[in-house]
């Protein structure tokens, strides 16, 4: 069989067994503030799939073909198990998580380990939109909500603004924000991690310090951009009220957020390649 044909396949049998998933999904886990990052995490995932496929087609000397069933078959049948027992039992972790089992095995049976070695973060990035327990969600979240509700009030407060906090309630003039899952949970930085994560994997930077130094950067990014959205939605109830605060701005505000981070990111990559270049001339070496 053409290796395209069995890729077509392959494709169409994913489709019709995790359509379903993906669908309910859209009306369940991932509606909800807590989850509502996987839809997004989803789509970075397919596209740095058909992304990083056109890179390992491209490679000088291809790799080579060793498929590995030995491994690959058994590691199919986990999967299938994981995906009958969480869409039977309504399982949202074995069901979205079966995903990335059924995708290795997938790989491993038909292309091999070199290959499937190649996909690394693709399979690592598809693991972000796999909903996680609501007990793991509810001891990480309110300490980050607790943060960055903190960080808002010490920047309005230093512009001028009359503001107040009460834990993750913050008081601005004669209004009152609750500070939840959606601004400051995880469902935000997942997807910010997720996206910085993919800049770096993208743009594959030669220089270690480089790759090391914005892999430690991505989480204060995430928060910055956090805060900044907090305080764009607590400025915007201030001066235009509730209405405009907590409308289309609110949901608007969420791109606000991702541009953020994408420019923080950005820059800080910009920073730390003049940084990577000085040291690479002071070594006498050529800098990525």
């Amino acid at each position: 069989m053409p290796p395209w044909l069995a890729a077509l396949l392959l494709g169409l049998g994913l489709l019709v067994m995790y359509g379903p998933t993906v669908v309910d999904f859209m009306r369940g886990p991932w509606r909800g503030d807590r989850n509502s990052h996987g839809p997004i995490v989803l789509a970075l995932s397919i596209w740095f799939f058909t992304f990083n496929a056109r890179r390992v087609m491209g490679l000088k000397p291809p790799l080579p073909r060793t498929p590995q069933p030995a491994l690959g078959w058994p590691l199919l049948v986990i999967g299938l198990l994981m995906y009958a027992i969480g869409r039977s039992q309504e399982i949202a972790l074995f069901e979205m998580g079966s995903m990335i089992v059924v995708l290795v095995s997938l790989a491993l049976i038909h292309w091999g380990g070199a290959i499937t070695r190649r996909f690394w973060f693709a399979f690592f990035l598809l693991a972000f939109a796999v909903p996680l327990p609501p007990s793991i969600v509810d001891a990480v979240t309110q300490p980050m909500k607790l943060a960055v509700s903190w960080a808002a009030e010490h920047v309005l407060y230093s512009a001028g603004y009359p503001v107040s906090r009460s834990g993750v309630i913050l008081g601005i003039g004669s209004y009152q924000l609750l500070v939840a899952d959606a601004c400051a949970g995880l469902n935000s930085l997942f997807t910010l991690e997720a996206l910085g994560l993919l800049y770096m994997n993208v743009m594959r930077h030669e220089s270690v310090f480089r790759n090391v130094a914005l892999a430690l950067f991505i989480v204060p990014v995430s928060f910055t951009a956090n805060v900044t959205r907090v305080v764009i939605l607590a400025l915007l109830t201030y001066h235009f009220g509730d209405e405009v605060g907590q409308g289309f701005m609110h949901e608007f505000s969420g791109m606000v957020l991702f541009l953020t981070a994408l420019m923080l990111i950005i820059g800080v990559d910009s920073g730390l390649r003049l940084i990577a270049q000085r040291l690479a001339r002071g070594r006498g070496v050529a800098a990525a």
